[in-house]
């Protein structure tokens, strides 16, 4: 409905910004830390806005740039990622951060996001780690080179708790991911105690 407002700055907070617009001031939750220019008295600020709509409410985000909004509507696209959090991962990582948390594949870097669990991480960098080319391109990023063969793999739920299994009994856990890996490769139907097997095995 709305691509962008842009107005004089009324009043700014860490994470709220009301915005001016020819007398119509539109309050607006914003990125911790975003800068949306404006300086002086008369100078124009531009928010690119998302709005959502529920049963009781209206909702406007805002936020500096284009690419930043499109990022924020791209995370809004994984399974359990509502407006808030999204507004949180955007607020608590840099957009670099982000962009390189999903290019390693790195789901515990997302997890320092209040809310944001270690199921909810992993399955941001399940739907999101092969969009980086386009993420990097909203962001006006170059497009990162291919992730080396030797990258930690991304682990699902049952995989995480042969891991654990695993570090229980002295594996490190790089040496313990790999294995469990592995193993859940070559027995992709295994349960735990299989997997487990199949990974001390490997």
């Amino acid at each position: 409905m709305y691509e962008f407002l842009e107005g004089r700055i009324a009043s700014q907070s860490p994470t709220r910004l009301v915005l001016d617009v020819g007398g119509v001031g539109y309050d607006l939750a914003v990125p911790l830390g975003a800068s949306f220019g404006g300086r002086g008295a008369d100078a124009p600020a531009r928010a690119w806005t998302h709005l959502v709509v529920r049963d009781d409410a209206h909702l406007l985000f805002g936020f500096p740039d284009a690419g930043t909004r499109d990022l924020f509507r791209m995370l809004l696209t994984v399974r359990g990622v509502g407006p808030t959090m999204a507004l949180g991962l955007l607020s608590g990582l840099s957009a670099d951060e982000l962009l390189l948390a999903l290019q390693e594949g790195d789901a515990k870097r997302f997890t320092v996001v209040k809310g944001v669990g270690r199921k909810t991480a992993d399955q941001i960098v399940l739907d999101l780690r092969d969009k980086t080319g386009e993420i990097a391109g909203l962001l006006g990023r170059a497009p990162a080179a291919p992730l080396p063969s030797s990258a930690e793999p991304v682990l699902g739920g049952l995989e995480r708790d042969a891991v654990h299994a695993l570090l229980s009994i002295g594996y490190g856990e790089k040496d313990a991911r790999k294995a469990v890996a592995r193993a859940a490769a070559k027995a992709p139907d295994a349960d735990l105690e299989a997997l487990i097997r199949a990974a001390l095995q490997s």
